[in-house]
């Protein structure tokens, strides 16, 4: 069975980047390597790789070690290991700054909202037409915390809408691998499932 689609999460390698706001991707990875009961390991393209079976369905799983700014030296040679040739047959999982923490949302193509890791794939693959899953993480008080926001330790309440955030992006991961990415639109961009504003 041919694999059908390659799903990275983005964020940073390192103990020091664990459960920071910028690796709730790669903890929505983590989470579906953990439903297909695989782990992930060290391959040759510069990333943590898994094959897995989701809801019927092959994919590769994998988390760039190239730190977020280069994610795309790991995603292409990755799609083309595995014969992925329809930029819909990628799904990157990442945090949004634009979105109220802990609110998902599903995207197909468009802009790259600031984010790094998205703007090195889009470079190295020459398109920006692949699926995104978006795990809110709010805004920083000014563009002077940019970098602190991202990378540091969150406070109780929001880890925990966080830690909610992570199992509905791998939800969403899997509804769009099973019934496509309008499915996953009516379900996922609906303020039915955003937690509560404070």
């Amino acid at each position: 069975m041919a694999v059908e689609a390659l799903i990275v999460g983005l964020g940073n390698p390192g103990r020091q980047y664990e459960r920071t706001r910028h690796n709730v991707g790669a903890e929505a990875i983590d989470e579906l390597a953990e439903r297909a009961g695989v782990v992930l390991k060290p391959g040759r393209d510069q990333a943590t790789v898994a094959d897995a079976t989701l809801r019927g369905v092959r994919v590769v799983l994998a988390f760039p070690l190239t730190y977020m700014n280069e994610s795309g030296q790991a995603v292409r040679p990755l799609m083309k290991r595995h014969g992925l040739t329809d930029p819909a047959q990628l799904i990157v999982i990442h945090d949004e700054l634009d979105l109220p923490p802990g609110v998902v949302r599903v995207k197909a193509g468009g802009g790259l909202a600031g984010n790094n890791g998205l703007r090195s794939i889009t470079a190295h693959l020459h398109t920006q037409d692949y699926l995104r899953v978006r795990i809110g993480i709010g805004k920083p008080p000014s563009k002077e915390h940019g970098a602190g926001h991202v990378l540091s330790k969150l406070p109780p309440r929001e880890r925990e809408l966080l830690d909610v955030a992570i199992q509905h992006a791998a939800d969403a991961v899997e509804v769009l691998l099973t019934d496509g990415v309008d499915a996953a639109q009516r379900v996922y961009n609906s303020p039915t499932l955003d937690p509560p504003r404070p």
